[in-house]
């Protein structure tokens, strides 16, 4: 992404953004004008295919009535690169969408998957539409094989996204600036169809999201906010509209495509599931665990990561998610899934669960809660955590080898929070 997406100007019209007081008793910012897409590539972001080895999906938006195409490379230490670029065409989606700011806005959005790309190889790339272009970014394809990674777990930023939740994003990068990838367990934004709080999130991450793949699960203030709602308008708006997430969910649910879903990156399966869809769509949640069953029974990966919004067991002592939990919680258990990661509930908390109940770490599934903004809910007494902690923004790396996976939790200013080793023989 361009440097001056940092910039609140690039973003907003006339107003900087309102400081505000951290946590939940901070003011609602109020609805502001928006600035017309730039013919500069903007919210440049990269997402992990399904053949994470061979492809790698390009997103970005640009002004209304502009083409997309991307020109990559395998880098070099010379600068040679430039001279005889691959070009690909992009899918272009010149959009009229009816944001929260105003009713009318319209602007071009782009989406490319590069595939034929060398395994373990670092490619150069930049977006544009053949006379306006980014600068030229890097990206590492997956290795084919097992082999040591690691990456970076973030629980919702939703709140003060640019002002407040930015810092703990920042930092993750700051300690593991060699992630090869990020998930967000939802609530990336707390209003689905505000396009200046989905501007804050493209400019909390900046050119690191252009760089490294953002792997993103919806939470439910990515739909919208109805109890009865089965599929809000920012999952078929402003959501596929800004990523191109792996297509391979469950082929009878059209509005769960790139919120259900999987990928194999060396030695781990990673499968995001879509919360809302399992706690609130009774047809949608059978077939979510139909497929939910399948990916994880033909699994030829060593590790099983999954993540979703709603926590099969929860940090605040008023939530519970008993559908979610009763959909879930038997496949975790029958196919042994090492890490589960949440957002949700606002506060920290990590345990191990088994079949029967709480169990010590190298026993069951290790399950995980997480925030990362600044909205804060109580953190209850809980009989299933090992480690919890209330009021703290928190960031998690999780290293990846053969025989073990490390599960380490940092606070917002980079102080260790959690830790704890899974191992495979």
């Amino acid at each position: 992404m361009i440097t001056r997406k940092i910039l609140v100007p690039a973003l907003l019209l006339g107003s900087a953004l309102p400081l505000q007081a951290a946590g939940a008793d901070a003011p609602a910012t109020p609805p502001v004008a928006l600035a017309a897409a730039s013919v500069t590539p903007e919210r440049i972001i990269l997402n992990l295919t399904a053949d994470p080895a061979t492809q790698m999906a390009i997103t970005w938006r640009s002004a209304a009535g502009l083409t997309g195409q991307v020109q990559y490379a395998v880098a070099t230490d010379s600068p040679d690169f430039v001279k005889a670029p691959m070009t690909l065409a992009a899918a272009t989606d010149d959009a009229t969408l009816a944001v929260r700011e105003d009713p009318t806005f319209h602007a071009a959005y782009h989406s490319a998957v590069l595939k034929g790309l060398l395994p373990d190889t670092v490619y150069a790339y930049r977006v544009g539409d053949g006379a306006h272009w980014s600068e030229w970014f890097q990206f590492r394809t997956a290795a084919k094989a097992l082999k040591p990674f690691r990456f970076i777990y973030l629980g919702d930023m939703q709140n003060q996204i640019l002002s407040e939740a930015s810092r703990t994003l920042r930092m993750a990068f700051r300690q593991a600036g060699d992630a090869a990838f990020t998930i967000h367990a939802g609530d990336l934004v707390n209003r689905h169809d505000s396009d200046s709080e989905w501007g804050e999130w493209f400019a909390a991450g900046g050119f690191l999201y252009a760089q490294t793949p953002q792997m993103p699960t919806p939470g439910n203030h990515e739909y919208v906010k109805d109890e009865a709602a089965r599929a809000g308008s920012s999952i078929t708006g402003q959501w596929r509209r800004q990523f191109t997430l792996p297509d391979d969910g469950p082929a009878d649910v059209p509005a769960s495509r790139e919120t259900n879903w999987y990928t194999d990156y060396q030695g781990l399966r990673l499968i995001s599931i879509d919360s809302m869809q399992v706690d609130r769509d009774d047809k949608a949640r059978q077939s979510i665990i139909k497929w939910l069953d399948g990916v994880l029974a033909d699994n030829p990966s060593r590790w099983t990561v999954m993540f979703l919004h709603f926590p099969l067991f929860s940090s605040e002592p008023g939530r519970d998610n008993p559908k979610v939990r009763a959909a879930l919680k038997p496949l975790v258990d029958k196919y042994k899934v090492d890490l589960v990661l949440q957002g949700h509930d606002h506060g920290y908390a990590r345990g191990a669960i088994g079949p029967d109940g709480p169990t010590s770490d190298d026993r069951g599934s290790t399950y995980a809660v997480s925030v990362a903004g600044p909205k804060m809910y109580d953190v209850g007494s809980l009989s299933w955590a090992r480690k919890s902690a209330s009021r703290t923004q928190a960031y998690q790396v999780i290293d990846v080898t053969a025989d073990q996976l490390t599960y380490r939790a940092y606070t917002a200013t980079g102080k260790p929070l959690d830790e704890v080793t899974l191992r495979k023989p």
